[in-house]
């Protein structure tokens, strides 16, 4: 029974017990007192707009608020600590949710990690810091090479790769709008442009994937004139090739069939409710030279608009191939986003997810200085994506090469995602990754789309004060000298120590 169904049953027994009343019969006054409240509180959650949670699971959904008013003093010894919480911690979770609602976000008596634990980092700062509302322009970087005819303007953070499929349309549609109201990007994922990613007109990254969702034939080939149609939309802004993914690179995206409904299907030009597994590479090309072509052809496919392709760093030599055939051909992508083997995913299997792939940092400079050793790097822009959450974890990035950073599970969380680890089951509790109507009616469009608009917002604030208090005025000023970490109990190296960056050319 469905928890609606039993609130109007619940209802119906009020009013027998209405009447039951006035039979002079005492037990049902007794009834009254405790359950007419909880009734009429449960009729209340389901009439509110601020939380999912609250709507798809009303009365019991106030049991997750009261643990968490309670957290300090219960909550910790039965689930977790402030800086404990897989895969994202408590504590970040907080700040996002703060940061979301424009609530408070600052924090009272000294930081809550270990300082001197191995790993821990932080940022130089100067003491000729400088004054965050003195810098200006920083905010955006411009998107496309020599070749590119319609360069992009895009903010330093943007919301990341997640398909229609693996996200409900509600959560699609509040990312979008949100992206609109906040003048940043949102990337479609590898399932296609849909209705919802084009509602409200926020700018778009369209992803091509190896299924070729929304641009492929019957047959699961790259379908041209598909693809020049779509491309031509206004909103779509840029193009991106996916190669892989960090959660499960090598392997190919996963629907379940569950989450695979008869609107996806004929969107995806696929069989509904059964898996739905891309294949693990691109039948458009099979090597570095075919994959600059491939660029060649979206680019004049889409009339000019900035291309790049996405990978997670594997066997390092490839990517030196992909150097050397951009030498070779002429052709170079505008844009590498480089994710990390810590990116997150809808579905993925375990072994996947926990070995395959290199971490973002360690990818990130390898790309970074490998394009730079080739003489490559000043006319493409590297973005950053896997767990950026924060300011710093976006100063990180950038001081370790990216020019620009993209947030998935960040931008979740803004739209009320509790991290329940339920994306895979179709029974996401607050209607983010599910196609449950019941449950993804929870989540309101326009109170959530506020909410990614507020936490970009803050999160870029943040990243400009870091750099304010590290006495520089723009990106490109922020190097590995400005991080450090700790790599044992008494030694600690700057990240220019951990990752030697290379000279301009030096791989030529």
């Amino acid at each position: 029974m469905k928890v609606k169904e039993i609130f109007v049953l619940l209802s119906l027994l009020m009013i027998a017990g209405v009447i039951g009343i006035y039979m002079i019969w005492p037990p049902v006054i007794w009834f009254m007192l405790f359950i007419g409240p909880l009734i009429l509180l449960g009729y209340w959650d389901l009439l509110q707009k601020r939380h999912s949670i609250l709507r798809n699971y009303p009365v019991l959904g106030h049991f997750r608020f009261l643990l968490e008013a309670i957290r300090p003093e219960i909550m910790q010894y039965f689930v977790e600590t402030d800086t404990e919480g897989r895969p994202i911690p408590k504590i970040v979770r907080s700040l996002i949710y703060q940061r979301a609602k424009k609530a408070i976000s600052t924090e009272p008596f000294g930081t809550q990690l270990d300082v001197y634990a191995t790993g821990y980092e932080w940022m130089a700062h100067s003491i000729y810091a400088k004054s965050h509302l003195s810098l200006e322009n920083v905010d955006r970087v411009t998107i496309g090479s020599s070749a590119c005819k319609k360069p992009y303007s895009s903010s330093l953070l943007n919301i990341s790769a997640m398909s229609f499929g693996a996200l409900s349309k509600n959560a699609i549609k509040a990312l979008n709008l949100g992206a609109k109201m906040g003048q940043l990007a949102h990337n479609t994922g590898e399932g296609g442009l849909s209705p919802y990613h084009m509602k409200h007109g926020g700018d778009l990254t369209w992803q091509i994937g190896t299924g070729y969702f929304g641009c492929r034939t019957q047959d699961g080939q790259f379908d041209p004139d598909a693809f020049k149609k779509k491309a031509a939309i206004e909103n779509v802004k840029m193009i991106e090739i996916k190669i892989s993914q960090g959660a499960k690179p090598g392997h190919g995206g996963i629907l379940p069939a569950l989450k695979n409904t008869k609107e996806i299907a004929k969107m995806r030009m696929v069989e509904p409710h059964i898996d739905v597994i891309s294949p693990p590479s691109h039948n458009s090309f099979s090597n570095p030279e075919g994959l600059m072509q491939f660029i060649d052809e979206l680019r004049e496919l889409s009339g000019g608009k900035p291309i790049g392709f996405k990978l997670c760093i594997g066997k390092k030599e490839e990517f030196v191939e992909m150097c050397e055939a951009m030498r070779k051909t002429g052709i170079a992508p505008d844009f590498i986003t480089i994710d990390g083997g810590e990116g997150g995913t809808g579905a993925a299997p375990v072994e996947f997810t926990n070995i395959m792939g290199m971490p973002l940092l360690d990818g990130l400079s390898f790309a970074h200085d490998t394009l730079t050793g080739y003489g490559l790097r000043n006319d493409m822009k590297i973005i950053a994506s896997g767990k950026i959450l924060t300011g710093f974890q976006m100063a990180r990035a950038i001081a370790l090469g990216a020019d620009l950073c993209n947030s998935a599970r960040g931008m979740m969380l803004a739209i009320g995602c509790i991290q329940s680890l339920k994306c895979n089951t179709n029974d996401c509790p607050v209607g983010v990754a599910t196609q449950d109507k019941r449950l993804m009616n929870g989540l309101v469009v326009d109170d959530k789309a506020q909410r990614v608009a507020n936490f970009h917002e803050a999160t870029i604030q943040a990243f400009i004060e870091l750099i304010a208090a590290a006495g520089i005025r723009d990106t490109s000023s922020l190097n590995r000298s400005h991080i450090s970490r700790r790599v044992n109990s008494t030694e600690v190296l700057s990240f220019d120590q951990i990752y030697p960056p290379v000279k301009e050319g030096s791989l030529l």
